[in-house]
C-alpha cells in the first residue's frame, strides 16, 4: 500500500508586534444595531433593508418622543422618560477645584416588572 501524500498544513504566521487585530463586531454582552436588524429580518418576512428601515424608524420615533418631553412605554421592557437634574456643586478631578454643574436633563429607564421578575 502506498502512503497518501497530503500537503502539510500551513502554520499561521506569528503576529507582529503592534499589528492591529480586527475589532470584534460587538462587545461581550452588547448587541449592535446591525445584529438587531438581522434578528428582525430572521423573525419576520422582511429583508434586511426593510428591517433596517423599520428599526431605524422605531429608534427615531422614540428619540423624537423623548425630545418632545413624552415618556415612551415599551410593554414587557420598560418605560423611558426624561427627568430634570438640579444644579449642583462638584469637584474638578486633579485640581480639587469646586465647580458648579448646571441643571440639565437625563433619560431615565424604569424596567417593567414582568422583565424584572424574569431576569
Amino acid at each position: 500500500m502506498a502512503k497518501s501524500t497530503k500537503p502539510a498544513a500551513k502554520k499561521p504566521a506569528p503576529a507582529r508586534k503592534g499589528a492591529a487585530t480586527p475589532a470584534p463586531k460587538a462587545e461581550a454582552g452588547k448587541i449592535a444595531k446591525t445584529q438587531i436588524i438581522d434578528m428582525v429580518a430572521d423573525k419576520t418576512s422582511l429583508n434586511k433593508k426593510q428591517a433596517g428601515d423599520a428599526v431605524a424608524t422605531v429608534i427615531d420615533c422614540i428619540v423624537d418622543a423623548l425630545r418632545g418631553g413624552s415618556s415612551v412605554g415599551l410593554p414587557g421592557l420598560g418605560t423611558l422618560s426624561v427627568t430634570q437634574t438640579a444644579a449642583r456643586t462638584g469637584v474638578k478631578p486633579g485640581t480639587s477645584e469646586r465647580i458648579t454643574i448646571p441643571a440639565g436633563k437625563k433619560v431615565r429607564f424604569k424596567v417593567a416588572t414582568t422583565l424584572k421578575g424574569t431576569l
